[in-house]
């Protein structure tokens, strides 16, 4: 298992490096600030064991996240629910798209089981896009969150959801089962849906963020980005304001490496210094919390934001 684990780890770096793009061009050798040493433990075994045992999924070893050691090793995880496979086709994302099987309905459960024997504080909750079930998926959402609450009612929960397609009904029935942080990733700017999110549409991953304080106005939303695809800086400032404008209360911003040789280019790498230039202008915006850093991801240290927020809500 050992060994499995290193593999899974150094090949989320050997597809970026070693990628040769549909233009013919071959990606320069990742800069000094995005080599990560691996840090496999007994903990990480000890997680990713209890992991298959329960036949779930992370989006950490699914979508192949350079994190995955660090996050396991606190111990947190993010799980991703109603199965491995994707009915959308993100040129971004790692995930397998396919013909995804119904959901499982000892799923919820088995999430809730894992988070008690791993004593999680806080939880993340993601699933793959699934377009072929009437509420998106929302339902397993609902029952999983209930039954993490149920089990180990201390830990604080946090999904990250699809666009439902935009369905409200669907959003409702997240909302209502009582999660603490909602996130939905907005991932780059308009001008790149088509080629990067073209089954997706900027203005309703907006309204979703909106939808969901209006239906419940003391959650807490947030959404996520990834640089490096091409984006211009007037287009940051764009998103920016559009996010803040629906009252968007965390943003994750994140360097982009393209999975595989199919998925969309990396165009760039981006500086140290300059995410920490786009956090201030995030802030500058109006979002509250912001995460910037070319490590950062969509539930990268999630349960520092849950504290920020306890600690906050207190004051």
């Amino acid at each position: 298992m050992f060994l499995a684990l290193r593999f899974l780890y150094i090949k989320s770096f050997m597809k970026t490096e070693n990628l040769q793009h549909q233009f013919g061009e071959k990606p320069k050798r990742l800069p000094p600030w995005l080599r990560k040493k691996i840090r496999l433990s007994e903990r990480v075994t000890e997680m990713n064991k209890i992991i298959q045992e329960k036949n779930l999924h992370t989006v950490c070893q699914s979508a192949g996240c350079p994190n995955f050691c660090e996050c396991f090793e606190k111990p947190t995880a993010t799980f991703m629910i109603l199965g491995n496979l994707c009915t959308r086709n993100c040129r971004f994302c790692g995930v397998p798209k396919g013909a995804p099987t119904p959901p499982d309905p000892e799923e919820p459960d088995h999430v809730a089981e894992a988070v008690e024997d791993l004593k999680l504080r806080h939880v993340v909750i993601t699933s793959v896009t699934r377009d072929d079930l009437e509420d998106g998926g929302a339902a397993q959402f609902a029952r999983t969150i209930e039954a993490v609450r149920q089990r180990r009612p201390e830990t604080t929960t946090e999904v990250l959801i699809p666009d439902f397609q935009g369905s409200a009904t669907s959003l409702k029935t997240v909302l209502d089962s009582g999660v603490d942080i909602l996130n939905h990733n907005v991932e780059t700017v308009p001008r790149l849906y088509p080629d990067v999110r073209p089954m997706a549409d900027f203005e309703q991953s907006l309204r979703v963020l909106a939808q969901a304080k209006q239906l419940s106005p003391r959650i807490i939303t947030k959404s996520g980005i990834m640089l490096g695809l091409g984006e211009r800086e007037e287009e940051l400032e764009f998103l920016f304001r559009h996010l803040a404008a629906v009252r968007c209360d965390a943003l994750t911003i994140g360097q982009y490496l393209a999975p595989n040789s199919s998925s969309f280019p990396t165009v760039e790498y981006i500086h140290p210094d300059d995410f920490e230039r786009y956090r201030l202008m995030a802030e500058a915006a109006g979002i509250r919390w912001v995460y910037s850093g070319p490590y950062v991801r969509s539930s990268y240290n999630a349960e520092t934001l849950m504290d920020v927020v306890k600690e906050t809500r207190l004051e």
